[in-house]
């Protein structure tokens, strides 16, 4: 290989590892060789076979060199200008995945309007096609259609895409009403710090599932008939365990009362579909819902799920950054009510239209029209709460907004183990953060901010806040391999050059 070959191959290889999250040293024990072969890789001053490329792909989980289609996705945008005219707010990913987990309910098709093309949606549905689930896109591709087999083949399970995703531990709650033992892999997804999956094992025993988890996988035994004598009482107000909890209850012949529930967007779509399924939900958009399950579901189902308030805001906060005129339409207001109030505290300037209903037939939605504000800092810290606080997803966005603020702001992220770190990346663009402790950090505005070339955090919001800081920047400025935006976001640079971004994608030869 010629020396400009190992150069763009080693270098490849860096952003594959930083991607990951490891070290050089990290890299050189998977391999079973030193630290400094892997800097001699990376610095393109050493021979590498297909071999050992191939191995390196493997153990970063990343295609470093590939045959028939293109590498890590990149995005290069050229920063300073102000973004103009007005854009939709697209359906909730978190909603639609729920959603395509719930599909397994029933033995009759599920029709989902306005689906979510992300890959977070791609890996739940090459799961869902591995065990038997067909699949088929309608109306130009908007439109997804699910028919179950008669048995489902969950020894055929896709463990690739399975691991993937942290939304697999989703399929849990269904999957006990359709086989008496089964197994899934580990959860995937974000790089977070350790999430633990207890609060789950915890609530689905009620219903009968025992789970261990042995050999990289969670190997499901179900005890069928469980009483359901006393309400169970969540660990965690979390959205993820509500919606398995809903998924067993669903089915679950009787009555189901799950408390400290997460009343969260994507729970209240969850509920109103499997009310289309003839599951009678009391209390939605409360903590304490009661389920009457329905023992065996074949009807067909047709469900459109609402819009994503975090799209939204992460929209509002591509408005404020660069300091632009924007409309943001089919806005789910209600979720995004406290996050508006503080900004309203903070001097934005914007008006909003009278409510209107989602296409779901619930869910509030309005018209935001934002406009050029000088903002001051929150006298309070930043911190999320469970529905109605401050939505967990939405705290990095203020970490850009802080930034673009007069005065000092204290974001405390306290769900995550490491979220908060990678907000500190915004440091490379020009903004002042000082990292306090794993979950805070002080953010002094406003920010000249200034373009970089860098490596996309392994996080998918912080990634977001990034590419939206970028927007503000003068100059050009990079952000390399992009797959985890492309997890949770459909088309997100197309879209933001739609309404004035100058965002280019690219990919390495």
């Amino acid at each position: 290989m010629t020396g400009d070959y190992l150069t763009r191959i080693g270098t490849l290889i860096r952003t594959a590892r930083q991607h990951r999250g490891w070290s050089q040293a990290q890299l050189g024990e998977a391999l079973g060789t030193s630290q400094s072969a892997v800097n001699r890789i990376e610095q393109g001053k050493q021979n590498v076979s297909l071999e050992m490329i191939a191995r390196i792909g493997e153990a970063l989980d990343s295609e470093i060199v590939s045959l028939g289609y293109a590498g890590p996705m990149h995005l290069r945008v050229a920063g300073g200008t102000r973004l103009s005219g007005a854009i939709d707010v697209r359906s909730s990913k978190n909603a639609c995945v729920a959603i395509l987990c719930a599909s397994l309910l029933t033995t009759g098709r599920t029709t989902i309007r306005q689906v979510a093309r992300i890959e977070e949606v791609y890996r739940i549905l090459e799961v869902l096609t591995s065990i038997g689930v067909k699949s088929r896109w309608t109306n130009d591709g908007r439109d997804l259609e699910l028919t179950p087999p008669a048995e489902l083949d969950l020894a055929a399970m896709d463990v690739e895409a399975a691991r993937r995703t942290r939304s697999v531990l989703m399929f849990l709650g269904p999957l006990m009403h359709r086989a008496d033992k089964f197994a899934i892999p580990y959860a995937g997804g974000c790089d977070l710090g350790t999430r633990t999956v207890q609060p789950h094992l915890t609530a689905l025993r009620r219903f009968g599932l025992e789970v261990a988890t042995t050999g990289g996988a969670y190997h499901a035994s179900v005890e069928p008939g469980t009483p359901m004598d006393r309400p169970i009482v969540l660990t965690e107000r979390g959205d993820t365990v509500t919606e398995n909890a809903l998924l067993a209850a669903a089915r679950h012949d009787g009555v189901s009362v799950i408390r400290n529930a997460s009343p969260n967007y994507m729970v209240q779509d969850l509920c109103f579909f499997l009310e289309r399924l003839g599951v009678r939900i009391e209390g939605i958009g409360t903590t304490t819902l009661t389920v009457h399950g329905v023992p065996e579901i074949t009807c067909d189902v047709d469900y459109t799920p609402a819009e994503d308030p975090v799209e939204a805001m992460s929209l509002l906060a591509a408005a404020v950054v660069t300091s632009s005129e924007l409309t943001i339409r089919r806005v789910p207001i209600e979720f995004l009510e406290i996050e508006l109030a503080v900004l309203e505290g903070m001097g934005l300037d914007y008006d909003r239209t009278p409510e209107y209903r989602a296409h779901n037939g619930h869910t509030r939605l309005v018209d935001l029209t934002v406009r050029p504000s000088k903002l001051t800092a929150p006298i309070d810290t930043i911190h999320p709460m469970p529905f109605p606080g401050i939505n967990i997803d939405n705290v990095p966005f203020f970490a850009a907004i802080a930034a673009a603020a007069h005065g000092t702001t204290m974001i405390h992220d306290w769900v995550y183990d490491n979220r908060a770190i990678y907000l500190t990346e915004l440091t490379r663009l020009g903004a002042d953060i000082k990292l306090l402790d794993p979950h805070r950090v002080l953010i002094q505005g406003p920010t000249r901010w200034r373009a970089a070339e860098m490596v996309c955090p392994p996080a998918l919001r912080p990634a977001v806040v990034i590419l939206l800081a970028m927007l503000a920047a003068k100059g050009t400025s990079v952000l390399r391999n992009v797959y985890v935006i492309n997890r949770g976001y459909e088309d997100l640079a197309e879209r933001l050059n739609s309404i004035g971004a100058q965002i280019e994608t690219f990919r390495d030869i």
